[in-house]
């Protein structure tokens, strides 16, 4: 009896040795990832005056294109949406166009592209949209499947409008 004891007190402390391993390891992984976001939220807080964020998505579609975009409210109350551009080495890009600002309702928020999405491709199921840029525009990407393949559309943030004729991704 003694000897079961003794072998369930040490298999409980090597679950949880390796639980803790594990969650040092998760923490280790993601924390250049968290500092991105943390350095987007303060730029986005001092820039353009966020005071509340209520959604913070990460959209890289090439090496010039890495953006965290962040969604929430400024001072007003009033629903924004922010970019935030990034290097390569993960730091907040410099010059103007680094960090650009503006009102849900002088865009498109992701209620209404999903209305025009589905309007225009009725058949297709939703992978994945998320605000980015592309081609310096503003815009939503939508990562999508149809018909077993699947496709990448973009949509411009001002209006909702597409952006070019998309891209099919070649069969696995």
């Amino acid at each position: 009896m003694k000897n079961r004891r003794k072998w369930i007190l040490l298999g409980s402390a090597l679950i949880l040795l390796l639980l803790v391993g594990l969650s040092q390891f998760y923490a280790y992984i993601m924390k250049d990832q968290w500092n991105e976001r943390d350095a987007a939220e303060d730029v986005a807080r001092t820039r353009t005056g966020l005071t509340e964020v209520s959604k913070a998505q990460k959209s890289v579609w090439d090496e010039n294109s890495v953006y965290w975009v962040l969604t929430g409210k400024n001072e007003a109350g009033t629903a924004m949406m922010v970019w935030v551009r990034f290097t390569v080495e993960g730091k907040v890009a410099d010059g103007d166009n680094a960090v650009y600002g503006e009102e849900l309702s002088k865009g498109t928020s992701e209620q209404q592209i999903r209305a025009i999405i589905t309007a225009q491709l009725p058949d297709i199921k939703i992978e994945r949209l998320l605000p980015g840029v592309y081609n310096g525009e503003y815009a939503w990407q939508l990562f999508y499947e149809q018909g077993k393949r699947y496709y990448y559309q973009f949509y411009r943030f001002s209006d909702g409008s597409p952006i070019g004729e998309g891209y099919s991704l070649p069969n696995r």
